[in-house]
């Protein structure tokens, strides 16, 4: 069957990067909130279109509030939940072709804004799932395939979602690299405050201890690490506009070894009486065990087509595991392939798009099939 399953994808594999391409064209950066689009009209048209296509695909399928759509397969509430995005980041400036036309050059690599992150990844597992169905496979649990619309600005999306329906049993976003991750790393964004009278005090504490920092927090006392998670980042510093404030923001990405609660005691330390320290976001690490059923077995289908190291590994980025209960990331990224989502000429082979698919219509088939 599984056999049949990888011929399959093949098989579907040009129907596929089309239907990848119809859903990439669309510009879906977030836009000006209106009735019944809550993150702008683009964003809903792409959200609106792939519900089209799963419902051309026969999958049942539900739109969320405008928030979440869903295409499912099988019966039942307990799900597996696979869940990528279809929102995209601004395009910016240094595109060769237009970011939204989904260009293919002569080697099959396509270039547009998600089509890594994320359009193309989540679809990949719509079609693995639609191979499933081709061949009318019955799975012991249903699954459904989860298309949100907020992650790059808040996970509005989820957290709405997740007011409404329960999550998954298990499953996986395909939102991030392979092997399966079994960790992220917690994420924490922190703000300095002053008055526009302390403007000496403010400048000293941002050019001490943060422009002067390495990218490790060192100047904080935070340079701390482990094995799993590895060494402390210190991202995204910037000075942030509010009237009548002086304001700097800056992110930590920290290894579970240290608490959220414990960074800002030891941040407020190094303080003055007149600056003030707000966490404006922050999201606990996140941590499976790498033996569990689920990461064991995304292990073994990965390496099953790649015929590559499956051991789980751990990150540095953030997903919609960091809220979404019982999901891991996985994929879409194979080692080597860095800086390519949120650039210009985001990228992603046709071929690695198809052996995506192989991966994630494995993945489905022995992960739905479980005890």
């Amino acid at each position: 069957m599984e056999e049949k399953l990888l011929e399959k994808i093949d098989e579907i594999s040009d129907q596929m990067i089309e239907g990848i391409k119809r859903i990439v064209r669309i510009d879906s950066v977030e836009g000006t909130p209106c009735e019944d689009m809550p993150f702008g009209k683009g964003v809903n048209d792409a959200l609106e279109e792939t519900l089209k296509l799963a419902h051309e695909l026969g999958f049942e399928t539900e739109n969320v509030d405008h928030m979440v759509g869903i295409a499912k397969y099988g019966s039942g509430d307990d799900y597996i939940g696979i869940m990528g995005h279809l929102d995209v980041v601004p395009v910016g400036d240094g595109w060769k072709k237009p970011p939204f036309s989904a260009y293919e050059d002569e080697n099959g690599r396509i270039y547009s804004r998600g089509i890594l992150d994320n359009k193309g990844p989540i679809l990949a597992n719509l079609y693995a799932l639609y191979a499933i169905k081709e061949l009318q496979i019955q799975l012991k649990h249903p699954v459904w395939v989860l298309f949100g619309t907020n992650e790059e600005t808040g996970f509005h999306d989820l957290e709405h979602y997740l007011k409404v329906k329960k999550p998954p049993i298990m499953g996986w976003t395909p939102d991030c690299k392979y092997p399966v991750v079994y960790a992220e790393r917690g994420r924490g964004v922190y703000q300095i405050k002053a008055d526009m009278n302390h403007q000496k005090e403010f400048n000293a504490f941002v050019n001490e201890y943060l422009l002067s920092s390495d990218d490790h927090a060192n100047k904080l006392g935070l340079a701390i690490q482990d094995e799993e998670f590895g060494i402390m980042q210190l991202r995204n510093k910037k000075l942030v506009d509010e009237e009548g404030k002086l304001v700097f923001e800056f992110s930590l990405s920290y290894p579970a070894v240290i608490t959220n609660e414990e960074i800002l005691k030891q941040i407020q330390s190094k303080l003055s009486d007149h600056l003030e320290l707000i966490c404006t976001s922050n999201y606990d690490p996140v941590r499976f065990e790498k033996d569990c059923f689920l990461c064991q077995t995304l292990k073994e289908t990965y390496e099953k087509v790649t015929g590559m190291d499956g051991t789980p590994v751990t990150t540095t980025g953030g997903t919609y595991a960091k809220i979404m209960l019982n999901i891991v990331p996985f994929g879409p990224s194979f080692p080597g392939q860095k800086g390519i989502g949120h650039n210009p000429n985001e990228w992603m082979d046709r071929s690695d798009l198809i052996k995506n698919a192989k991966i994630y219509a494995l993945s489905i088939l022995r992960v739905a099939d479980g005890e």
